[in-house]
């Protein structure tokens, strides 16, 4: 293993923040996790995991400064759903000219995968203005750019039709989707941090598998053990709840990810890749009965 790291992590009481907070601790790295609910549940876990809590929030400069004053790598993420886009790039903006202040040696921001192809997606594109803003800083950085999350199958707005036996999603049933699982974003960023000079100044569109939404019910009904069903999701309806989400599921039937799964599998073997199928049965499936049993 390379030499142990010091690593200031953002985001780190949410999903994907969580992630690489427990890859880095799992590989035996010093982690300190910002975040605004220092008395949370989730910042009480990785406390006990091993994390250094602190208390922060990317708009406050002075609370990052402090926080990365003594770290030589800072993780960088912002939530546009959150606290909606312009925010997150005024914030992400701010985090990093604070990251460049306290002199941390490399900057991991993650980004979106083909955020930089003028997509026309709103939360692709305010990303993507934090990653040109993290290059021209003149600092040491690595662009992280994840695509879908497998674990979208099982959020709060699609848990409550799978419980049902339903996989509901707006794309046409045979149309591909690339996806990566939480855990192999946790173990890529922790690949990036201890390879450090050897990704200064690159971007990574990374993803651990790819298939159609028929091919991944047609996985949840194994791994889950009865039958799962696959429904495509009218893109009308689908603006109905969310331009921003509308015009991203009409890209990706449309252009899509195109992340090289075989080159980042040989070149990041380290990462350890799961597939769809992998992290299917993996999945702690029981989040499907306390969904229908609370009707949601």
């Amino acid at each position: 293993m390379t030499s142990k790291r010091s690593i200031l992590v953002t985001g780190a009481t949410g999903q994907q923040g969580g992630a690489v907070a427990r890859a880095l601790l799992s590989r035996g790295h010093r982690v300190k996790a910002l975040t605004r609910k220092p008395d949370s549940e989730a910042a009480r876990q990785l406390a006990s995991a091993g994390a250094d809590i602190v208390a922060g929030d990317l708009a406050d400069a002075a609370s990052v400064v402090r926080a990365a004053k003594d770290v030589d790598t800072m993780f960088l993420m912002g939530n546009s759903y959150e606290v909606g886009l312009q925010e997150e790039t005024r914030q992400g903006i701010i985090a990093a000219d604070a990251a460049k202040a306290a002199g941390v040696g490399h900057l991991i921001y993650s980004s979106v995968a083909d955020a930089d192809k003028k997509t026309g997606i709103p939360h692709f594109e305010s990303k993507y203005l934090v990653e040109k803003h993290v290059a021209g800083l003149g600092i040491p950085y690595t662009i992280s750019a994840p695509v879908a999350f497998m674990e979208n199958v099982a959020a709060p707005w699609s848990i409550g039709a799978l419980s049902q036996g339903t996989y509901a999603f707006a794309m046409p049933p045979k149309r591909v989707l690339q996806l990566v699982s939480l855990a192999d974003i946790g173990g890529f960023v922790a690949a990036l941090a201890e390879r450090r000079d050897q990704v200064f100044g690159k971007r990574f569109d990374f993803a651990g598998d790819e298939l159609s939404g028929e091919a991944q019910a047609k996985i949840l009904s194994e791994a889950i053990g009865r039958p799962i069903g696959y429904q495509e999701i009218p893109i009308a309806v689908a603006r109905q709840q969310s331009e921003d989400a509308a015009l991203m599921f009409e890209w990706f039937d449309r252009v899509g990810y195109d992340a090289d799964i075989a080159a980042l599998r040989k070149e990041f073997p380290e990462v350890g890749w799961h597939n769809f199928a992998d992290w299917a049965r993996a999945f702690d499936w029981s989040t499907l009965q306390t969904a229908s049993a609370t009707g949601r």
